[in-house]
């Protein structure tokens, strides 16, 4: 027998999360003509907020600790959607399409939206319990460790990721001594080629923060709170803050106990579809096929959690979603902005355009010839035709692409010319850096 249904004037859409992408799916129904109830729910208490800004601006002394509201108290109103804060969703009642309060009470929904996002990965070593050890994912968590990061503060960051790096910048800018523990051979190793985290490196050297590579911590130390973090080599680094920046883990759990399908995120289609009837996920959570590559991912950025947020929209409305969109990220450290499009691959050529010893200069990224990323450091000209050129799967010359002064959109091959352009192995080789081997994956 086919599922009994409540129908929109019984019940409302009610998204579990949020950020982002929870409150972009309930404006984005409200834009696309949903007259049906929306109920927004949020573990925390103060009006959604922006997330970026918690491992940059917030963090700077002369930043007030307010953060920057998604979207202002009267929007919500004007637009009729409804918010419970400071509440968790202890349960998804599938069969009776509720969900279970930790305050004990039950909301029916007509479809639910899984938007809750992801959560810092603990760190597991003796003594990361200790106080003085720190993540960074909420407004409180930036907070708490904009109040230690004083002058002559010693600061050790586990993660030379994003945020660890973001952290680092704005610890140095603060007079701290810095050190940064890496347990692969180089920043920012799962994301970007050798050429772009040298650059960065060196840009943090520059600026009194010191490198650790190779470093496998294994404890942390302290009578009452932390005081060193100890590595497999024995060497001892002196600690008044410890911050852990190791990557996040989806917060898939309600999924997992309703019984969806998640690997590593909620597993979802094209239009944000679980693997359960009238259920809905979107951003950081999921996870998906690619529809450039076909590859399985997650992605944990703000462009894919709003895009996820229109598709999810769109098909509960039965209307089309707006046209997708290259993936893009960016991070800034020490004043310096790169911005990537598209997903780099770690067995991808890459070719530098410009100069880094000059501080402005992009790398491309070449996938069985196709335009399949770019990062950009100080400087957007490549960005975006990169992005038209990476969804166009556009065949690229890298005999033109290694000049800068050449534009992109004039290194591009038709399919019928590849042969006619002669590109022999050993001239490729010449204007690419060969992929390096795949890194080693933390134990």
């Amino acid at each position: 027998m086919p599922e009994k249904q409540p129908t929109e004037a019984q019940h409302p859409i009610v998204i579990i999360g949020a950020g982002h992408s929870g409150v972009a799916v309930a404006a984005g129904l409200r834009t696309r003509g949903w007259e049906g109830g929306i109920l927004l729910l949020e573990a925390e208490k103060e009006t959604p907020y922006e997330r970026p800004p918690l491992s940059k601006e917030l963090l700077k002394a002369s930043a007030p600790d307010q953060s920057t509201v998604l979207r202002k108290e009267k929007f919500y109103q004007d637009k009729r959607i409804d918010r419970l804060a400071g509440l968790t969703v202890d349960a998804i009642d599938r069969p009776g399409r509720t969900v279970l309060l930790s305050d004990g009470s039950r909301h029916g929904y007509h479809r639910l939206v899984i938007a809750t996002g992801s959560r810092a990965r603990a760190l597991t070593v003796p003594g990361a319990g200790l106080p003085g050890v720190q993540a960074l994912r909420t407004r409180d968590d930036a907070l708490d460790l904009k109040r230690v990061l004083v002058p002559g503060a010693r600061v050790v960051i586990i993660g030379a990721g994003y945020i660890g790096l973001e952290v680092a910048a704005a610890a140095a800018a603060k007079g701290c001594e810095v050190t940064v523990l890496e347990f692969q051979d180089r920043v920012m190793s799962r994301v970007t080629s050798e050429p772009v985290s040298r650059f960065f490196e060196q840009l943090h050297e520059q600026n009194g923060v010191r490198f650790v590579f190779g470093a496998a911590v294994t404890a942390v130390e302290g009578a009452e709170r932390a005081e060193r973090v100890v590595t497999a080599d024995g060497t001892v680094h002196p600690a008044d803050v410890v911050l852990a920046g190791i990557g996040v883990v989806p917060n898939q759990e309600l999924a997992d106990g309703a019984g969806l399908q998640c690997q590593d995120g909620i597993l979802v289609d094209g239009d944000g579809r679980t693997s359960g009837a009238g259920i809905y996920a979107t951003g950081d959570v999921t996870r998906f096929t690619s529809a450039t590559d076909g590859a399985s991912q997650r992605l944990e950025c703000i462009q894919n959690a709003l895009a996820q947020a229109d598709r999810a929209a769109a098909h509960i409305t039965g209307q089309a979603p707006a046209e997708a969109e290259i993936p893009w990220f960016w991070t800034v450290q020490h004043g310096v902005r790169l911005q990537t499009a598209g997903v780099r691959h770690p067995d991808d050529d890459a070719i530098v355009r410009g100069t880094p010893e000059d501080g402005k200069f992009s790398v491309v990224y070449l996938r069985n010839g196709r335009l399949a990323a770019v990062d950009t450091i100080a400087g957007l000209s490549d960005f975006r035709p990169a992005r038209k050129l990476i969804a166009q799967g556009a065949r690229i010359d890298p005999s033109l692409a290694v000049d800068p002064g050449t534009a992109l959109a004039d290194c591009v091959l038709a399919d019928c010319d590849l042969a006619d352009a002669g590109l022999a192995d050993a001239a490729l080789a010449d204007a690419v850096i060969p992929a390096a081997p795949n890194a080693k994956e933390l134990p």
